[in-house]
């Protein structure tokens, strides 16, 4: 079995799992969204961090890295079972037409499998839904977890899709929210350019009112 994974999210930046290609392009029909937890990673079950998933919407397009899999059925299953440990947070697998660069039409690669999540918070108790821009940038300006803050998280997208050519503008608005509540300002670069990493921001005193979101179930274990 060769498999195709799209990375959207920290995929783009780091895989984390041995691979023999990778393609940079896009997929159609989907957005990316800061609506899904993570507890245990950039979070903790008191204060979730918020990680992207994707939301279907006609006629969007979102770009990210595809990775190819390949060399026998033990290397193809050690990295199929960590992409499953990693993602545990997204309930389902779809399989998707992949593109690149300068052909919109006809897809490069066929069956790629992406990661993605229930948008529904009975069925899929990861799921946090939307909220206003600046509630969701004060929660990933304050939350952290074992593995790291998640302003890392976004700051790392911003500039993985930079590196790529491809900025995602709702990513840049909600990283330059996330910098007015940590009191940095950009210099230098058009709103479209400012990628401030992790190491520039200036991060103030902890607000006094983190946002409280209801804490998933004990000894779930996730990774994004």
């Amino acid at each position: 079995m060769v498999f195709w994974v799209f990375g959207y999210g920290s995929l783009v930046w780091n895989p984390g799992f041995e691979y023999d290609e990778k393609v940079v392009g896009f997929i159609k029909d989907y957005r990316r969204v800061f609506d899904l937890a993570c507890i245990d990673h950039r979070g903790t079950p008191e204060h979730p961090a918020r990680t992207c998933t994707l939301e279907n919407m006609e006629g969007a397009v979102c770009w990210g890295a595809a990775y190819c899999v390949r060399g026998g059925p033990e290397k193809e299953k050690a990295a199929m079972e960590y992409l499953e440990r990693r993602e545990c947070e997204y309930d389902q697998k779809t399989l998707v037409d992949f593109y690149r660069e300068g052909d919109t039409v006809q897809p490069a690669i066929t069956g790629v499998i992406v990661f993605t999540s229930t948008p529904d918070k009975i069925s899929n108790k990861y799921y946090l839904g939307p909220a206003p821009l600046e509630d969701m940038a004060r929660q990933i300006a304050t939350a952290h977890g074992p593995c790291g803050n998640n302003r890392d998280y976004i700051f790392l997208l911003e500039k993985a899709m930079f590196d790529i050519g491809h900025e995602d503008d709702y990513v840049i608005e909600l990283a330059n929210e996330v910098r007015k509540v940590l009191g940095t300002v950009g210099i230098g670069m058009p709103k479209e350019k400012k990628l401030l990493g992790p190491s520039s921001y200036i991060p103030l005193k902890p607000l006094s009112s983190p946002i409280k979101v209801r804490p998933l179930p004990e000894g779930v274990v996730m990774d994004s």
